[in-house]
């Protein structure tokens, strides 16, 4: 894709299993996306594992993505599910 016409602006939701929440997850995932310019959230889900919502360009929510695997330091992540949403506009990245 011509980079003068910008990439495809995309959302995703993507629920994240393992050692994810008392491990600076959300701060991580939040300054990780800031870096990326993406918007969204994250929040911690009662069931233990956290929940992401990314949107941006493509390159950009790919990259943050693939994080997701490993995510920060001290986290044990086993499992990554994703699917994709209809492109929504955020005021930022928020910590829920």
């Amino acid at each position: 894709m011509d980079e003068q016409q910008g990439e495809q602006r995309i959302c995703y939701r993507c629920t994240i299993g393992g050692r994810v929440q008392g491990v600076f997850f959300r701060a991580s995932t939040r300054e990780r996306a800031m870096r990326l310019g993406l918007t969204g959230y994250v929040r911690n889900r009662s069931d233990g594992r956290v929940e992401v919502m990314v949107c941006g360009e493509a390159g950009a929510v790919s990259q943050l993505r693939e994080w997701l695997r490993t995510g920060p330091a001290g986290a044990a992540v086993t499992g990554v599910a994703c699917e994709p949403l209809g492109f929504q506009q955020y005021p930022g990245f928020a910590i829920e």
